[in-house]
């Protein structure tokens, strides 16, 4: 039993002082900065996305001609007759 001991508090102490190595590198290269920020950055909108293409022009087949993209029910019609 005693033998045991002799092995596993060595191995013991320098799996701590690993942990201790790995926290404090952690600590120092900025890995517990910003805890919070990545979760509401998901919940975000992103406004930058929705500007340059309005929702009603992300239908419209590329080969429509640009007047045509603008009346959703009347450039359908139009082009359905």
């Amino acid at each position: 039993m005693m033998e045991t001991l002799y092995l596993l508090i060595p191995i013991s102490v320098g799996l701590v002082f690993l942990i201790g190595i790995a926290f404090w590198w952690s600590l120092r290269n900025g890995q517990f900065d910003d805890l919070e920020g990545p979760a509401y950055r998901i919940l975000m909108d992103d406004d930058s996305t929705s500007a340059q293409l309005p929702v009603s022009e992300s239908a419209v087949p590329p080969d429509t001609p640009p007047g045509e993209a603008a009346g959703s029910a009347a450039a359908a019609n139009v082009r359905g007759s």
